[in-house]
């Protein structure tokens, strides 16, 4: 049959990325505790097209998908190899966005749920290959300036530390959600009795943290890890007084 795809383009025009998105895929990740843990993605798929040629293959990335096996995130410079052969490019990106469970055990009774938090995986391959690891992590805070003034309580709410790290080697998804949380007010937990709940509320007042505080603690930490070379850390409080959200953004200068 006809490759209208191959036909030859004369606008002269390159483009960087061209590809697929929004494919949901089942995969298998890698985690600390129990070796693997299933999960569903949602997956893009691009290579770049030179100036000369009209279109790409759009069922080659499906193809080359098909042969992830368990994700483990250096490992994906296969499937970028496989993408820049099957498509003849010379750049290749894939990005996987996928929930991740992790166990947790409540503070005080021991009782056993999962927390979880949303993954991020972007791989490039041109000459070199690039990796980079996010998650974005519930957590915590309590208003430090609210606890001053106030002649008891303080507003506090739920917030999110979106993490993003290049890096030498393997980091687990486990050790980038306890910085988040080491960095926050008091973690979060989705199943917690009575004397959970009140151990969870004291810790919070006790440890009072603005986003501003929470980000440079997140940051003090990957500065602190050998295997990191760049990070980018926000996070974001959904404030329960008043009708915005705060945020704070830090990134590793390389």
């Amino acid at each position: 049959m006809k490759d209208v795809q191959a036909q030859k383009d004369e606008r002269n025009i390159a483009l960087k990325h061209v590809g697929i998105r929004n494919l949901r895929w089942p995969i298998v990740l890698a985690d600390r505790e129990k070796g693997t843990q299933p999960t569903v993605a949602t997956v893009s798929l691009a290579v770049d097209l030179p100036r000369e040629q009209r279109g790409t293959h759009m069922s080659r990335f499906v193809e080359c998908l098909k042969q992830v096996g368990p994700i483990r995130p250096f490992e994906l410079e296969q499937v970028l190899d496989g993408l820049k052969q099957k498509l003849e490019a010379r750049k290749a990106m894939l990005q996987f966005d996928c929930p991740y469970f992790i166990t947790k055990k409540a503070p005080v009774s021991g009782i056993e749920s999962y927390l979880d938090v949303d993954c991020h995986f972007k791989a490039e391959k041109g000459e070199t290959f690039s990796l980079e690891v996010g998650v974005d992590v519930p957590i915590h805070t309590l208003c430090p300036c609210s606890k001053e003034i106030s002649r008891y309580g303080a507003h506090n709410q739920r917030a999110w530390a979106r993490m993003r790290i290049r890096s030498t080697g393997p980091v687990w998804i486990e050790e980038l959600v306890a910085m988040a949380e080491k960095g926050a007010s008091t973690p979060l937990y989705s199943l917690l009795k009575r004397p959970d709940e009140k151990c969870v509320t004291e810790m919070a007042y006790e440890n009072p943290r603005f986003v501003e505080d929470a980000v440079r603690e997140i940051a003090l930490q990957l500065e602190a890890d050998d295997r990191i070379d760049w990070y980018e850390v926000t996070v974001e409080s959904e404030e329960s007084i008043h009708n915005h959200n705060a945020f704070a953004t830090v990134e590793k200068e390389v």
